[in-house]
């Protein structure tokens, strides 16, 4: 894939480096655009140094692994899985053709895709002791919360997952943790907002599974098919999204040999905070605050002076505009074209025309990202604010196990563990207190 590394990314060569310390001279090797970190052991003021480190706080210019699932160009606004454009899978794929492309690196074949379809489906159903877990917890729970103990708890269902290193003791766990994700939405949705558990069998259709599992008190239950594929689309666009907080959670649990229970359930811990998953939470929040086109400027103006932020826009990788959040808003038209039209967006695009046009927002690179339409969606569907990262999950379920597949075969992975720069006290002696 020529255009997918610059020259420099893809070029052989080395670092010449001269430490002022000592006068010494090293040549770093650089492969596919990168140092090693432990070449920079060999640097060193004497034979009792421990070597040079590089500090990288946020891990902000520091490649912990080597992937094939999903590429991003952030200053292009590019977002690839496996090599395909975010755009054509979100047009034309589902989302169970989306997650068997990230776990088996091909899109599949229409018997591999039955075959896939209805592993997925088989494994939809949770023990009783998940029901009843979630059920224990008060209804003022964040949803995040409970599933966090609920896909945990899956882990002591399945002690025989810890055989980590047989690939059909993974394919097994992959498929049901998939399988379960949108069982878990509903009961936690239906438990938190007052109704009984329904549990009803899974069709093959993810995104209409998942609504059905959130929605449906009977069997007469039919989604819009506006919806359901909105849906299908919101599962697509979050997916997976390269080393995310979230993503290195999961691979960093799963380099200790960790189940993959547990490892996704690390991955829901850090997709609940608000800086990551929650951050729609906070969109719909400074949506409502705003609440009319006319008071849009005022607060505009109010963020300028730094006395507000402005939520759902600039992104930590793109300094474009984000390919997901031109998705999401045609997404978004045609979800309110079914369930009918909220003010709120209105806002919202009025928001996005100021700060698109405001050099102040230009020269920071600051474009809206995915979080800015997908809440309005949510709140669409009739679900909660605290619901919306519950979804996110769903979705970036199959992102995570993709991603600690990769992990456990890759023969270079270690356990995490990195070092630090020690700016404590020097030797101290304790004194007994007489």
């Amino acid at each position: 894939m020529p255009d997918v590394t610059t020259t420099s990314a893809i070029a052989t060569g080395h670092l010449a480096v001269q430490d002022s310390r000592t006068g010494k001279a090293y040549e770093l090797p650089i492969r596919e655009g990168a140092i090693r970190a432990t070449d920079l052991r060999q640097i060193k003021t004497d034979a009792k140094d421990f070597g040079l480190m590089s500090y990288d706080p946020g891990l902000v210019n520091t490649a912990a692994c080597r992937s094939a699932i999903t590429f991003i160009d952030g200053d292009a606004g590019k977002l690839w899985y496996r090599g395909y454009p975010i755009e054509e899978l979100a047009e034309g794929a589902t989302f169970l053709e989306v997650a068997y492309l990230l776990l088996h690196g091909e899109l599949p074949t229409p018997a591999q895709l039955d075959a896939w379809t209805q592993a997925v489906r088989a494994e939809s159903e949770v023990p009783d002791g998940i029901v009843a877990l979630v059920r224990s917890f008060p209804r003022e729970a964040h949803p995040m919360s409970v599933l966090l103990a609920a896909v945990g708890g899956l882990g002591a269902y399945h002690p025989e997952s810890k055989a980590i290193q047989q690939p059909e003791q993974r394919l097994r766990d992959i498929r049901r943790l998939i399988g379960v994700m949108p069982t878990l939405a509903g009961l936690i949705y239906r438990h938190l907002t007052g109704r009984e558990p329904r549990r009803f069998p899974a069709t093959g259709d993810y995104a209409r599974d998942l609504l059905t599992a959130l929605f449906a008190d009977d069997e007469q239950y039919t989604p819009d098919p506006r919806v359901v594929r909105a849906m299908n689309v919101l599962l697509i666009l979050h997916a997976d999204h390269e080393q995310n907080c979230s993503t290195n959670a999961v691979r960093n649990i799963g380099s200790a040999d960790t189940d993959p229970y547990s490892c996704i359930a690390g991955g829901v811990a850090a997709l609940y905070g608000p800086l990551h998953g929650g951050a729609n939470e906070a969109v719909l929040r400074m949506l409502h605050q705003i609440q009319t086109v006319d008071r849009v400027p005022g607060f505009v103006d109010r963020v300028k002076r730094g006395e507000g932020r402005l939520m759902g826009f600039g992104h930590r990788v793109y300094k474009n505009y984000d390919p997901r959040a031109r998705i999401i808003k045609r997404t978004a038209e045609e979800v309110f074209a079914a369930q009918g039209m909220n003010p709120l967006l209105d806002v919202a695009v009025a928001l996005e025309k100021v700060a698109l046009e405001d050099a102040y927002f230009i020269e920071r690179k600051l474009y809206p990202n995915v979080d800015f339409y997908s809440g309005l969606i949510y709140e669409a569907l009739g679900l909660p604010p605290g619901m919306f990262t519950v979804i996110f999950a769903v979705a970036r379920t199959s992102g995570w196990l993709a991603q600690w597949q990769e992990m456990v075969e890759d023969d270079e992975q270690k356990i995490a563990r990195p070092r630090q720069i020690y700016i404590g006290p020097g030797l101290r002696h304790y004194t007994p207190r007489g």
